[in-house]
């Protein structure tokens, strides 16, 4: 592991948050690139690796993929960015064959965008080896998963940082600069909801991803659980609004299910009324609607409404007792504020006003980068904290407890939507944590 031991392990979190451990904090990388692994080089991987390749101090020395066609896409793309042809796991070293570049010796970072049920044991095994861990969403998928990663942060002292991008979106950051200075009130009421039209992702349409119409790893997971499968991108930003584990956590939640209709549906239209997959019965409700409640009595309502056919739509309402935002809309109203009463306003004074330092200083770099430029900024901090090597922004309790909505929506669709608690991963440091200051690059 280097030249680490465990007190140079051992940060101390900055500005961020409460650290981790009462820890000496390793000194800052300095002079040289970080050094970051990748495993997961499917479509998302290979989304993150080519923003990655968009730092000029940031190199990408092995990757880690079972699909030999992906790994050789990745490295290629790593070659053309002017970098040395990085090592390759997994296309010939098997399923297991991630935990080598883990360990690997030369990593300051190891980013995790392989299948959603590793996601947990991937972050877990890189913190266990010193490095920086960073998970895509969900960053585990039970209860379990989620203790193992804060357990593993705790003890080694080493940030665990979901990449929710959402929560980098410029409308989001916005919002959440707004709440800080006070322009919502009390807020009482957020919604939000994962509504995106991804039945094409749940059935194979041929090629290498298998015979069309066969169900692929997400669909296995429709098949079988039903619930809110994923609960981070809405309840992200959602979260950091309301200062979760930074003042309030959330207590409880219920979760509802409609019937399970939309994906027969498209395999008939799609693969044939005879086909095996338009006859099955999918555990997973084409709309899920899960309630969440903080210790504060703030509400959040989440939607899961991935098999109906409709444009995509986050919804992302925020509600206050001086006004409203409308994510839908991009439009917001505040009492004695807004010029008309009972009307809308639109969004552009408010940009202008009260831009997110992140957009306001990222902004012309991100342009043109994923999620209409999120990405870049989510990877700008992500890497600032890793060379740093302070807390990540987005800490391992988040990326428990945003990601601890799938399977306790799953417990609580199952008992007739059943109250549900939600486990407080902070162990009682949310009461004393401080909430993120807004600040730049």
């Amino acid at each position: 592991m280097d030249s680490w031991n465990r007190r140079d392990l051992l940060l101390s979190a900055a500005a961020l948050g409460a650290p981790l451990l009462n820890a000496q904090p390793k000194p800052p990388i300095t002079g040289r690139p970080l050094r970051v692994g990748f495993i997961g080089t499917g479509a998302r991987g290979t989304a993150l690796l080519r923003t990655t390749l968009q730092f000029p101090d940031v190199v990408v020395p092995a990757i880690c993929d079972i699909n030999e066609t992906a790994a050789a896409r990745a490295a290629a793309l790593i070659e053309r960015a002017g970098q040395a042809r990085p090592q390759v796991y997994g296309a010939t070293g098997g399923v297991d064959d991630w935990r080598r570049l883990v360990a690997r010796a030369d990593l300051d970072a190891v980013i995790n965008a392989g299948p959603w049920q590793l996601h947990s044991a991937m972050s877990v095994a890189t913190m266990r080896a010193g490095k920086y861990a960073a998970v895509e969403v969900p960053a585990a998928i039970t209860v379990a998963e989620c203790w193992d990663m804060v357990n593993a942060s705790e003890e080694t002292g080493m940030p665990c940082m979901i990449l929710e991008n959402v929560c980098y979106f410029r409308n989001t950051l916005l919002i959440l600069n707004m709440v800080r200075q006070g322009l919502f009130g009390e807020l009482t009421h957020c919604e939000g909801g994962y509504q995106h039209d991804v039945r094409f992702v749940f059935l194979s349409t041929g090629g290498d991803r298998g015979p069309a119409g066969e169900l692929t790893w997400r669909g296995v997971h429709a098949a079988s659980k039903n619930g809110n499968l994923y609960p981070t991108h809405p309840l992200g930003p959602i979260a950091q609004w309301l200062d979760v584990n930074r003042g309030d956590r959330f207590t409880h939640l219920t979760s509802m299910s409609s019937k399970a209709r939309g994906l027969a549906h498209f395999a008939r239209k799609k693969f044939g009324a005879a086909h095996p997959n338009a006859n099955r019965e999918y555990a997973l409700g084409d709309v899920n609607t899960t309630l969440l409640r903080t210790a504060s009595g703030a509400t959040v309502t989440l939607y899961h409404d991935t098999m109906s056919p409709r444009p995509y739509d986050l919804i992302l309402r925020v509600q206050g007792t001086e006004g409203i935002y409308m994510g839908s809309l991009d439009k917001f109203y505040f009492d004695g504020r807004s010029p008309k009463e009972d009307q809308w306003e639109a969004p552009d004074a408010y940009y202008a006003k009260y831009e997110h330092p992140l957009w306001r200083d990222l902004g012309p770099k991100a342009a043109g980068q994923g999620h209409g430029g999120a990405d870049y900024i989510e990877m700008h901090q992500f890497f600032k904290a890793v060379r740093n090597r302070t807390e990540a922004p987005i800490d391992v309790y988040d990326a428990a407890v945003w990601s601890c909505v799938f399977p306790l929506s799953i417990q609580s669709v199952a008992a007739n939507s059943q109250p549900v608690e939600i486990p407080d991963f902070t162990r009682g440091k949310w009461k004393t944590r401080k909430p993120a200051p807004i600040s730049g690059a």
